[in-house]
């Protein structure tokens, strides 16, 4: 692994979604861990981004020597409605230049403390695709347990169905997570 960069955190703009789409739109050409398909259209993933209620937040990497650059980015947002809204859900994003060199790991703890700091008492993962190692590992590393399996749920580009995993850690509790 590569030296992990120190990342600057910032709250998403809708302004900036021009910045965030080549990135979101080159991990969606994999089809290999998002749901959605290749040619979503820009209208569509900037919903997914900011839409009600979605908080995006930016992975800065500013080095000295050049301009700053968007490494990584998530979005969190309550899981389910009313009475589920104290559990939340989040999606990540690395750029995929910059993969295996900690910056998941940075969003994730980021991620984890925004939430915590929000109130919410859980994030639930709902589609973690079972073949997506580095990313199952990386929920473990930091508390995430597989508590649910659905079988064949998720049409991979290359490997066909494979399993999805619903993934979940408290908040307030952590070791009570599984």
């Amino acid at each position: 692994m590569n030296k992990s960069p120190n990342l600057s955190f910032s709250l998403a703009h809708p302004s900036q979604f021009n910045q965030i789409w080549p990135l979101f739109q080159a991990i969606l050409q994999t089809g290999d861990c998002y749901l959605f398909r290749a040619d979503l259209s820009p209208e569509a993933a900037e919903q997914y981004w900011f839409g009600p209620g979605v908080q995006t937040v930016l992975a800065w990497d500013q080095p000295a020597d050049r301009d700053p650059q968007i490494l990584g980015f998530y979005k969190l947002v309550a899981n389910q409605p009313d009475r589920g809204s104290h559990v939340a859900n989040a999606s990540f994003i690395v750029a995929p230049n910059h993969q295996g060199q900690g910056i998941g790991y940075q969003l994730g703890q980021h991620c984890i403390q925004t939430a915590t700091d929000l109130g919410y008492r859980a994030l639930q993962f709902n589609a973690v695709v079972s073949t997506n190692t580095p990313a199952v590992k990386l929920w473990q590393k930091l508390g995430f347990h597989i508590v649910g399996t659905l079988p064949h749920a998720f049409n991979h580009a290359q490997l066909g169905y494979v399993d999805l995993y619903v993934m979940f850690r408290s908040l307030v509790n952590p070791e009570s997570s599984g």
